[in-house]
């Protein structure tokens, strides 16, 4: 997909602790993205993919530090690519947590 240039129209609650109207969605580019994928629902991400477009969102995700089990999940099937494609996957399992007793 192509990225666009007019401003995306999200649900102000992804971005509930933060100033809405203030957010650059240039410049906080990453941040965004992975808001948007771990609480957006199916139109915020299908806006966040008009305006990034998916090479950019894949860079984002993949190298994210921290994501949510789902979030990879969606972004694997979303994207097309692998679980082990994502850094924070790849680290979670070579960091166990411990046992729930």
């Amino acid at each position: 997909m192509q990225a666009n240039t007019h401003p995306p129209t999200f649900n102000h609650r992804i971005f509930w602790d933060v100033n809405f109207d203030a957010i650059d969605y240039r410049k906080k580019a990453a941040f965004v993205i992975e808001r948007v994928f771990e609480r957006g629902d199916v139109p915020d991400i299908r806006a966040c993919r008009r305006y990034y477009g998916d090479e950019q969102i894949r860079t984002v995700l993949t190298n994210a530090k921290w994501l949510p089990l789902a979030t990879i999940y969606l972004a694997c099937a979303v994207l097309d690519n692998e679980l082990t494609d994502y850094k924070c996957y790849n680290t979670a399992q070579s960091n166990p947590a411990h046992w729930i007793y």
